[in-house]
C-alpha cells in the first residue's frame, strides 16, 4: 500500500499574501522590492478577477461592441458601411487574446524573477501567525489578506435550478445569447447589456430599484436614455421572484406594482453584486474577527483582533474597484514597512460605469452633499454640446457637473464620452485639496472634451466676474488713470 501523504515544506516569511489579484500582487511585488521574503498563495488564476473575467474581458468586449457600433453610426458623417455582423467565436477570440497580452505582468514567472516564492495552493490559518496549504506550512511576521470577492448569488426560487452566467463565464460561453436577461441594473449589468445590444442580441435588465443607482440621477438617466435607443429593455424597480426554464429557455418572473410579468430569454445573467471571498480561510483559527462584508479592519487596513493580518481590496470590506485594491496596497505598504499614518479613506475614490456614454463620479453626489451640508451646497455644470470637440465628433450627449461647497470641491460627476478620463483631473484636484477657482487656472488644449472642466469651474463664478458688482468695480477702475 502507497503512501498518498503529502510532503509539506515549511516557509517563514517577512510577509505572507493570500490572492494573487490587483491588491495581494501590488504588496507582494513592493515588499519584495524591499528585499522582504515574501510567499504568495493563489488556488486560481494570477491575476484574480479583474484580468480574468471582469475589468479587463469586459473593456475589451465593450471595445469590440463599439465598432459595431461605429459601423451603424457610420452614415451620419458620411460613410457608407455595411451593417455589422458578430462573430461570437472570433469575439470570444479577440478577448482572451486582450487577456494574454496584459497577463505576463501578473504571471507567477513574473513574480518568482522578483524573489516571492509563489504557492498555487488555496491557503488558510493554522494559527494566528502560521498559514497552510496542501504541500506547505508557513510563518509570518505579516499576512495580507487579499482574496476579493465573486458574484453574489440571491436566493431567488429557481435560480439554482437552471443554467445561469456570470461575470466568470459570461465571456467565453459557448454560444451567443439571442436573448440576454440580466439580473441587476448596476454598472456591470448596464455595460453588457449595451455591449451584447451592439453586437446583435435582444437584452433585458430586471432592476429591482434604479438602474444605476448610485450614480447621479440625473447622469443615470442619460446613459439610460441612451440605451434604450439603442435597443435594451430596463426595467426598473420589478423585483425578480422566481426563475424557471426548460427547452433550453430561460424565465423570469418578476413583481412590478402589485403585477407579475415574464421575461423569457435564451440566456441569464447574474449581476446583482459582488460578495468577499473568505471561505476555506479558517479565520477563527487565526483569531481575525469578520463579517459578511469581509475581514473588519480599520482605516489603517489591519485587523483589530490579529495585528499581524492586514486586508486589501474587496477583503477589507469597502469599495469593490481594482483601482481600490490597488490603492490599499500602497496604504499597507506606507504603514507596514514606512511607519507612515495614511488612511484608507485618505484620497477620493473615483468610480466610472464604462457605457456609452460613460457615468464617472467622485466624491459627494450633489443629493448627499446637500444632505449633509444643507444650504451651504452649490453646483455648477457645462454642458457637451457646447464643448467644440464633441461638437466636431458628433457625439455631444452629457455634461460635467461640480459640487462645491465653500469654494471647494466636494464631489463631481460626468455622463458622456470620455467621462472617465476626464473625471481624473477632479480626482487629482480633490485629492489636492484645490479649490474650484484652481480648476480655471490652467491652459486647456483647444479642442479637447476636458475643456468641459475648466468651463464648469469658470460657469461657478459667472456671477461674480460679470454680474452687477463686477460691472460697477470695472465702471470705477476705467476712470482711474
Amino acid at each position: 500500500m502507497h503512501d498518498t501523504k503529502l510532503q509539506v515544506t515549511d516557509h517563514k516569511a517577512d510577509l505572507v499574501v493570500i490572492g494573487a489579484g490587483s491588491g495581494g500582487l501590488s504588496a507582494a511585488a513592493g515588499a519584495a522590492m524591499f528585499g522582504l521574503k515574501v510567499v504568495l498563495y493563489e488556488k486560481g488564476e494570477m491575476g484574480g478577477d479583474c484580468l480574468n473575467y471582469g475589468c479587463v474581458p469586459s473593456k475589451a468586449l465593450i471595445s469590440v461592441a463599439k465598432a459595431a457600433q461605429s459601423a451603424r453610426d457610420a452614415g451620419k458623417y458620411g460613410v457608407t458601411v455595411g451593417a455589422p455582423t458578430s462573430d461570437w467565436e472570433a469575439v470570444k477570440a479577440y478577448v482572451s487574446q486582450v487577456i494574454e497580452t496584459i497577463a505576463p505582468v501578473d504571471s507567477q514567472e513574473r513574480f518568482e524573477g522578483l524573489g516571492v516564492t509563489v504557492i498555487r495552493e488555496a491557503a488558510r490559518f493554522a494559527d494566528p501567525d502560521t498559514i497552510v496549504s496542501a504541500t506547505s506550512r508557513t510563518r509570518a511576521r505579516r499576512i495580507v489578506v487579499a482574496t476579493g470577492s465573486t458574484a453574489f448569488i440571491p436566493p431567488i426560487e429557481g435560480l439554482t435550478g437552471v443554467p445561469y452566467l456570470t461575470n466568470e463565464t459570461i465571456f467565453s460561453m459557448p454560444d451567443f445569447p439571442e436573448h440576454l436577461v440580466i439580473l441587476g441594473g448596476g454598472p456591470i449589468g448596464m455595460e453588457l447589456a449595451q455591449a451584447f445590444t451592439r453586437l446583435g442580441a435582444k437584452t433585458t435588465i430586471i432592476e429591482m430599484g434604479r438602474a444605476l443607482g448610485k450614480a447621479d440621477p440625473d447622469h443615470a438617466a442619460v446613459a439610460l436614455g441612451a440605451l434604450r435607443a439603442e435597443g435594451v429593455t430596463v426595467l426598473e424597480g420589478h423585483k425578480a421572484v422566481r426563475v424557471s426554464g426548460e427547452g433550453g429557455r430561460i424565465k423570469v418572473h418578476a413583481e412590478h406594482e402589485g403585477a407579475e410579468k415574464v421575461i423569457d430569454g435564451s440566456h441569464l445573467l447574474v449581476a446583482v453584486g459582488r460578495r468577499t471571498m473568505l471561505d476555506g480561510l479558517d479565520l477563527e483559527a487565526g483569531k481575525v474577527d469578520f463579517d459578511r462584508k469581509g475581514v473588519v479592519v480599520g482605516d489603517n487596513l489591519r485587523s483589530g483582533s490579529n495585528s499581524r493580518v492586514w486586508a486589501l481590496g474587496d477583503a477589507a470590506g469597502r469599495e469593490q474597484f481594482t483601482h481600490v485594491a490597488g490603492w490599499h496596497a500602497s496604504v499597507f505598504s506606507r504603514r507596514a514597512f514606512f511607519k507612515q499614518r495614511t488612511k484608507a479613506d485618505s484620497l477620493p475614490i473615483p468610480a466610472v460605469t464604462y457605457t456609452s456614454p460613460e457615468v464617472a463620479q467622485i466624491g459627494l453626489m450633489e443629493a448627499e452633499a446637500r444632505e449633509q451640508h444643507g444650504d451651504s451646497i452649490a453646483t455648477s455644470s457645462f454642458p457637451f454640446h457646447d464643448n467644440d470637440r464633441a461638437i466636431a465628433e458628433g457625439k455631444t450627449l452629457g455634461e460635467a457637473k461640480l459640487v462645491i461647497r465653500k469654494g471647494k470641491l466636494v464631489g463631481a460627476s460626468i455622463v458622456g464620452e470620455g467621462a472617465g478620463d476626464i473625471i481624473q483631473i477632479l480626482a487629482v484636484a480633490m485629492s489636492n485639496g484645490l479649490k474650484v477657482q484652481g480648476l480655471t487656472n490652467f491652459i486647456s488644449p483647444y479642442p479637447t472634451r476636458s475643456e468641459v472642466v475648466k468651463r464648469a469651474a469658470s460657469a461657478h463664478f459667472t456671477d461674480a466676474l460679470f454680474g452687477k458688482t463686477a460691472k460697477r468695480l470695472v465702471g470705477l477702475l476705467q476712470r482711474i488713470p
